[in-house]
């Protein structure tokens, strides 16, 4: 047990970069920490990290440990998961991901729902607007717009459409007016995400047979990596924005954004999918965690159906 418990702390120290953190998150003091990976080196007569006082890098014989180490701690992990699955108990840390504005508007809300359901349930939540590496993240869920990368180790579930919009706050659309076409746009302060792979302001929508492709220059329009800053500058009145109608939800429900060019539709909608280990056992709580989401997007998109003008 005591060799089990050096390799979780040398995974964990290679996570998170330092032996400190490490032995903060293992409930070890960084003496201890440093000590027993030290005996874990010494047992192996193999240096896994190069130390130095700014930072902790793994030796090309500890990356080569670490993937062996990472499938055994993960088998175990599932093997405690499958004992639990017997007895059908929803309890025990989820650990998911999502993007940041769909985190902080919808979701965490409906964590709150299922905790309730589910009292014996604790989350882990990380928002980013980028791509989680699931299994360097030790995640157990991720939530994420559009289709997945093609990767044999992930499973992908479709678990809602969505709809993307153009969108300006009432008192920016008094003051500048609204766009009558794409074309019109040239017109307006546009507010641009810009992720990994650069900035997403190449837009195209169509109307029937028509289709117009819009650039939004960037020298003139605000930007960020942040898609909750996006809806945030929208909602001051900063410009137009490309939003989500899973994160502005709660803004048009209150009057805070109004959907501009209702007749054109943004060609390039990307459904939500969760996204699973190809190979990780799913416990009750991950289970009926997803079955609980997969009734949350439904009903809001009964919703949405429902309310006069919104969807068109």
């Amino acid at each position: 047990m005591d060799r089990l418990g050096d390799i979780r702390l040398f995974v964990e120290a290679a996570r998170l970069g330092g032996i400190s953190a490490a032995g903060r998150k293992l409930g070890v003091t960084p003496a201890a920490a440093s000590a027993r990976l030290a005996k874990l080196e010494a047992s192996l007569s193999t240096r896994l990290f190069e130390r130095t006082t700014r930072q902790l890098r793994l030796t090309e014989e500890g990356r080569v440990y670490l993937r062996h180490c990472m499938r055994a701690l993960q088998a175990l992990d599932d093997g405690d998961a499958a004992l639990q699955a017997g007895r059908s108990v929803v309890s025990g840390k989820i650990r998911i991901s999502t993007t940041s504005d769909f985190g902080r508007n919808l979701l965490m809300g409906w964590l709150d729902e299922f905790n309730a359901l589910h009292p014996d349930v604790t989350f882990a939540l990380t928002l980013a607007d980028s791509v989680s590496n699931l299994l360097h993240d030790d995640l157990d869920l991720a939530i994420r717009f559009g289709a997945p990368r093609e990767d044999t180790s992930l499973i992908a579930r479709r678990l809602a459409t969505n709809r993307r919009v153009l969108v300006a706050s009432p008192a920016y659309l008094e003051r500048h007016g609204e766009p009558s076409s794409p074309a019109d746009l040239a017109r307006f302060q546009c507010i641009i995400l810009s992720i990994a792979s650069g900035p997403l302001n190449e837009w195209r929508f169509v109307r029937g047979d028509e289709t117009i492709d819009y650039a939004a220059p960037l020298d003139a329009s605000r930007e960020t990596n942040d898609g909750a800053v996006t809806r945030i500058w929208a909602v001051d009145g900063y410009g137009i924005a490309l939003k989500s109608l899973w994160d502005i939800d709660a803004d048009l429900r209150a009057g805070r954004l109004r959907i501009v060019l209702r007749d054109w539709r943004y060609a390039w909608d990307s459904p939500l999918h969760a996204l699973f280990h190809r190979n990780r056992y799913r416990p009750p709580r991950v289970r009926a965690l997803l079955d609980f989401l997969i009734e949350r997007f439904a009903q809001v998109e009964r919703d949405w159906a429902e309310l006069p003008g919104l969807m068109r």
